[in-house]
């Protein structure tokens, strides 16, 4: 990738130096063209300044590198150095410095994050395809041990129940590693379900179990109203003579519950039959 400036200036350095300037690099790093030499007018009454093209040419390491390095500045990192090693097609970038502990993020989403806009702008360049890896403190390598870890397990585990598995939405790097981890525990199979960026990992079993068949021989027969368990109506024993009737009453109504009362009697006195009903009142 070529990146150029055109400057004008009094003279040519101090045009080159200007767009070494904004292009944020030192002399010694930027090639230049003379486009205009500063002259003079006719009798001197005017003068033309001089007219350069400053660029620079840059490879998809450096890009990669110094895009990362922006990023950690605007996200308020400080002290760290930012470091590319290409392997063929595979661009392995190294982060080093305290307190970077936040551009790994949660299970490494901030860190995969970094290293997806990287690569967008990176292979947007016309070249070979480069595949991006940004690691920080080890952690790729911790956490690929993780992700085989459990792969191992799950995979184990369906085999054993002959159930699928299916993990959480993972990204491609951590979706490879559960797919070469699960290839090599005999009886089980991965494949990828869904779209980016929840595409899954199944886990399954080559052999799945077949549910066991049922014995009906020993279940309880079901009545006519379908529930299980009960007599049936001609295994009841067969009861003699006419039904009681049955009283009916109101749904909401309760049954009258019969008390014993003792009976209401008038009792008088013996005295008081021979006395009249009225008394004679003296004035």
């Amino acid at each position: 990738m070529k990146k150029e400036m055109i400057k004008t200036g009094k003279t040519v350095d101090a045009a080159i130096e200007e767009a070494c300037a904004e292009l944020g690099l030192s002399r010694d790093k930027v090639q230049f063209e003379i486009i205009d030499l500063p002259k003079k007018g006719f009798l001197g009454l005017k003068s033309y300044p001089a007219k350069v093209r400053v660029f620079v040419e840059e490879n998809k390491e450096e890009i990669a590198v110094n895009y990362i390095k922006e990023i950690l500045t605007a996200m308020g990192a400080s002290q760290f150095t930012v470091s590319a090693v290409k392997e063929g097609e595979n661009l392995n970038v190294t982060l080093e410095g305290e307190d970077l502990g936040f551009v790994i993020g949660r299970r490494g989403e901030t860190i995969d994050a970094v290293q997806y806009l990287t690569g967008l702008v990176v292979n947007r360049i016309d070249g070979d395809y480069l595949r991006i890896t940004i690691d920080s403190g080890n952690f790729r390598e911790k956490r690929e041990k993780t992700l085989e870890s459990l792969a191992r397990r799950l995979a184990k585990n369906a085999v054993k129940t002959g159930r699928s598995i299916t993990l959480e939405p993972m990204n491609p790097y951590e979706r490879r590693i559960i797919h070469s981890t699960v290839s090599t525990v005999e009886g089980a199979a991965s494949s990828s379900v869904g779209e980016e960026p929840n595409r899954k990992v199944v886990i399954s079993s080559l052999n799945p179990r077949k549910a066991p068949a049922r014995d009906n021989s020993k279940r309880k027969p079901y009545n006519r109203d379908g529930a299980q368990g009960a007599e049936r109506r001609s295994d009841r024993p067969y009861r003699k003579g006419p039904r009681p009737p049955k009283k009916e009453y109101n749904n909401r109504q309760a049954a009258p519950q019969e008390t014993a009362q003792a009976p209401v009697t008038d009792v008088l006195p013996k005295d008081a039959e021979s006395k009249p009903l009225y008394s004679k009142i003296e004035l």
